[in-house]
């Protein structure tokens, strides 16, 4: 018999979710993960989510990126699993506890406090993370935060204009970041909205990266680019409605869907 999977995604970021809590599940590796992943052998995903039992909230979520690697957090996944479970959830992660509410046009997620200190990001040396003294061709001065998984954020002019595809890995793997890095690069368009392209270590570009959305409009708030409060960032997937509130914490608010149900058989990739 076939181990069941739910294929999801978060504007264009996708996901296989295999749901653990029963058993059944075969033992997840970081070959296996990236065999699954995989769109020309595999089911096909940025991203593939266990759900586990979980001592500490009401489920354990796993993050696999496409190249096999476990991850903190994924905020668009958060919302698929949000929306999976269909009603108030608290979600254990790598990254620490979420929180998930659906709300009319998708879910919102209490992604928690954002961490600025440069042990916490991880970078490899101690240096300002508002204005970050470092470069790489056009892209400079950029801004690093936490939330949940590591994030710099550049702010450009036209960040359409940035050959990502190419500076992306540059900066990922750059040395500077031990525990690799998460590439936002951000053109603001008004005090209210920002336009937003990212490089996903483990990944590549994707179409929406959630977490990313949250760093990206708390660096644009910390340095004063939009209004502190909530703001639109637009991915090529779509839009995320993302807050910082006065008790600090980080909500974000859209859409997941669900694409569709099957199975597997784990002994075809392995397991």
């Amino acid at each position: 018999m076939g181990v069941p999977f739910i294929k999801m995604h978060g504007l264009g970021n996708d996901f296989v979710v295999l749901d653990a809590r029963a058993g059944g599940v075969p033992t997840m590796t970081n070959r296996l993960a990236a065999a699954l992943a995989d769109r020309k052998t595999g089911i096909g995903c940025d991203q593939l989510i266990l759900l586990e039992p979980s001592a500490l909230a009401d489920v354990r979520m796993r993050i696999f990126n496409a190249d096999g690697s476990e991850v903190e957090a994924c905020g668009n996944a958060t919302r698929a699993v949000g929306l999976l479970l269909g009603k108030p959830t608290s979600i254990e992660t790598l990254g620490g506890l979420l929180a998930t509410d659906p709300v009319a046009g998708g879910v919102a997620v209490d992604m928690g406090e954002p961490r600025f200190d440069w042990d916490a990001i991880p970078l490899a040396y101690p240096m300002d993370t508002l204005t970050m003294p470092v470069g790489w061709e056009a892209l400079e001065s950029p801004a690093a935060v936490n939330v949940g998984n590591p994030h710099v954020v550049f702010f450009v002019p036209d960040n359409q204009a940035i050959d990502l595809e190419r500076l992306g890995p540059l900066i990922e793997h750059d040395p500077l970041f031990p525990a690799r890095i998460n590439v936002n690069v951000a053109a603001i368009v008004s005090r209210s909205e920002i336009r937003l392209r990212v490089w996903e270590r483990g990944v590549g570009e994707t179409r929406a990266c959630g977490t990313g959305a949250c760093a990206t409009a708390i660096a644009a708030m910390r340095r004063g680019l939009v209004d502190r409060g909530q703001v639109t960032v637009q991915l090529p997937g779509g839009p995320l409605l993302i807050g910082w509130g006065a008790d600090n914490r980080i909500t974000m608010t859209g859409p997941a869907t669900e694409s569709f149900r099957g199975s597997f058989d784990p002994a075809a990739y392995g397991a």
